[in-house]
C-alpha cells in the first residue's frame, strides 16, 4: 500500500465549502490522493459527494478552500479546465451526444482515436464499430466508451463515478483490472462507489464524507466495512423513534393492492419483488442509481419492463402511458418538483389539473365542484397560499404539497412518493409524515422512497432494500436503525426471497 505521507500528491483539496443559499452542502472537505493510489470517496446520501465532485471537476466553483493538482494550486474554472490540468472524470451519466456515431463524439472531445480503440478493446468491447450510433448502443457499452475514453486522455487522475452500477459481471472484472493497472502505472484514482466488495478489491484507502465534512481518511483494510458505516451515519444513529406516528392498524386483505414479481429493465433493474397492501407504506431504501428511479417509472407508466409482472388487485396490468398506470389509480408524485408542477400557473389550477381528465365530454367543467376539493385540499395539507398568483413563487415545501395535494383532490387509492422530503424544512416534512400516515389509516397504499433513512421509521411500516437491481431485504419498521438499513443499502446482508 503506498504511504500517504510520501511524495507529492497528485491532488490535495483542503478545507472546501460551498453554499446554495440557505443550504450548506460542504462545510470542510478534504481530499488527497497520491500517485499510485486508488482512494474510495464515500458517503451517506446528502454527504455532499456530489458537490465535491462538481467542484473538484469544474463544473462547480467552492466559495473557500484550495485545490492542487501535481503540486500546483489550481483553479478550475470549467470541466475543460480539470481535464486540462490532469483530472479527468467519468461520471454515473453516459457524456455522450445519442444522436451522433461514435467517432463523432471522439472527434468532439478531441480523442485520440488509436488509444481508444485500445482501451475499447482492453475493456471488452473489441468489435466496437465507430460509425455505431449512440444512441442505439446499450447503456452498459456506453460506460465503456466513457472510461475508454477517459483512459486515452492519459489521466493523472482518473475520477470515477459508480462505474460499475450498470455493467454486467463480465465487464465489472474488466473495469477493475485495468483500474487497478492504472494505479500500478503511477496514476491516480478516485473511486466512487456503493460496492464494498470492490473497494475492498482494488482501493488502498477511504475517504468518509458526512454532513459535508471529510470526517476520516483511513486505510482499506479486513473488516472496515462496519467502521465505515459507523463513520458516514455518525450521530444520526440516533433516531427519533418516540416522534413516529403510530402504524396503521388496518387489516391487510389476503390480495395486495399492489404486487411486483421479478421486475426487470436493462442493466440497472434485474430482479425486484414486493408486495403493497392497502392501509400500508413501504418504504423503498437504495443509494444512487440501485435500479429505484426504475421501479417507479415502470409503475407510473414512463417506462416499459423488459421482464416481470405487475398487479393491482390481483389484476396483470401492462401501462404503455402514465395515463394507464393513474386509470389503475396508481399516481405519482415525482423526486423533481419541477417536473410536475405548471410554474407559471396558480395553485388552484395546478391541484385541480387531475380532475379536468375526469371529464369525458366536452363541457362545461363543474367549478364549484373543483372548487370544493381544491380548497379541501389546500386546507388538508396548510399550503399557504399567499403567493397562489404563480407556483413558483411558493417555497419549496409549498410547492411540494401542490404536487401532493392534486392528487388528495382527485381520491387516492395508490400513491407513489419519491423522496417527497428532500430539501423541505423540518416543519413541512412532518407535516407530509402525518398526512401519509392518514392516507394509509383510510385504506390508501403508499410507495415511499426516501434517501433519508430515518424516514423509514418516521413514516413507513415495512421498508424494502434495493441493492445492485435486487431486493435484498425486506425490514419491518420497528427494526429499521440506520446502521442496519446502511449496511442492506451497500449489500452487506444476504438476499431475501420475494417478500410475501
Amino acid at each position: 500500500m503506498t504511504d500517504p505521507t510520501g511524495p507529492v500528491p497528485v491532488l490535495d483539496a483542503r478545507g472546501i465549502a460551498r453554499r446554495f443559499g440557505a443550504v450548506v452542502a460542504l462545510r470542510d472537505a478534504s481530499l488527497l490522493v497520491n500517485r499510485g493510489q486508488i482512494v474510495a470517496l464515500m458517503g451517506a446520501n446528502g454527504a455532499g459527494k456530489s458537490t465535491f465532485v462538481k467542484i473538484l471537476t469544474g463544473a462547480l466553483k467552492p466559495d473557500s478552500g484550495h485545490v492542487r493538482i501535481k503540486g500546483r494550486d489550481s483553479t478550475v474554472a470549467s470541466p475543460a479546465g480539470a481535464r486540462h490540468s490532469g483530472l479527468v472524470p467519468v461520471y454515473q451519466e453516459p457524456s455522450l451526444i445519442p444522436d451522433l456515431s461514435v467517432a463523432d463524439n471522439l472527434r468532439l472531445g478531441d480523442t485520440p482515436v488509436e488509444p481508444f480503440r485500445h482501451w475499447v478493446a482492453e475493456l471488452g468491447l473489441a468489435g466496437l464499430r465507430l460509425d455505431a450510433m449512440i444512441g442505439r448502443l446499450p447503456l452498459a457499452s456506453l460506460r465503456i466508451l466513457d472510461l475508454a475514453r477517459a483512459l486515452a486522455a492519459e489521466p493523472d487522475v482518473l475520477l470515477l463515478d459508480e462505474m460499475t452500477a450498470a455493467l454486467p459481471t463480465d465487464l465489472v472484472d474488466r473495469v477493475l483490472k485495468v483500474v487497478r493497472a492504472q494505479a500500478d502505472a503511477g496514476r491516480a484514482v478516485i473511486y466512487i462507489s456503493h460496492r464494498f466488495t470492490e473497494i475492498a478489491a482494488i482501493c488502498d484507502r477511504a475517504t468518509v464524507l458526512r454532513d459535508g465534512l471529510t470526517v476520516a481518511d483511513l486505510p482499506i483494510e479486513p473488516g472496515i466495512e462496519d467502521r465505515i458505516v459507523e463513520l458516514m451515519l455518525g450521530n444520526a444513529i440516533a433516531t427519533a423513534a418516540a416522534d413516529r406516528p403510530a402504524p396503521s392498524c388496518a387489516a391487510a386483505p389476503e390480495t395486495p393492492r399492489l404486487r411486483v414479481r421479478a421486475l426487470q429493465t436493462g442493466q440497472r433493474l434485474t430482479d425486484v419483488s414486493f408486495d403493497l397492501r392497502r392501509g400500508e407504506v413501504l418504504g423503498v431504501i437504495a443509494l444512487e442509481g440501485q435500479g429505484q428511479d426504475e421501479v417507479f417509472d415502470i409503475l407510473a407508466g414512463n417506462r416499459r419492463p423488459t421482464g416481470g409482472t405487475v398487479e393491482v388487485d390481483g389484476k396483470p396490468m401492462v401501462f404503455s402511458h402514465p395515463a394507464d398506470a393513474i386509470a389503475a389509480g396508481l399516481t405519482l408524485v415525482p423526486g423533481d418538483r419541477a417536473h410536475a408542477l405548471l410554474m407559471q400557473r396558480s395553485v388552484r389550477e395546478n391541484i385541480a389539473l387531475p380532475l379536468f381528465a375526469r371529464v369525458s365530454t366536452w363541457g362545461a367543467v363543474p367549478m364549484r365542484a373543483e372548487a370544493t376539493r381544491v380548497a379541501s385540499a389546500i386546507d388538508r395539507l396548510q399550503i399557504d397560499t399567499r403567493a397562489q398568483g404563480e407556483v413558483r413563487r411558493l417555497s419549496g415545501g409549498n410547492q411540494q404539497k401542490v404536487t401532493i395535494a392534486r392528487w388528495i383532490a382527485r381520491g387516492v387509492e395508490t400513491l407513489l412518493l419519491f423522496d417527497p422530503t428532500r430539501g423541505i424544512d423540518i416543519r413541512t416534512k412532518r407535516q407530509i409524515y402525518a398526512l401519509v400516515r392518514d392516507l394509509a389509516d383510510q385504506g390508501a397504499a403508499v410507495l415511499f422512497y426516501t434517501s433519508e433513512l430515518a424516514e423509514v421509521r418516521l413514516a413507513c411500516d415495512r421498508a424494502v432494500v434495493i441493492f445492485g437491481g435486487r431486493v435484498v431485504d425486506v425490514i419491518d419498521a420497528a427494526d429499521a436503525d440506520e446502521p442496519t438499513l446502511m449496511r442492506a443499502a451497500y449489500g452487506l446482508t444476504e438476499q431475501k426471497g420475494a417478500p410475501a
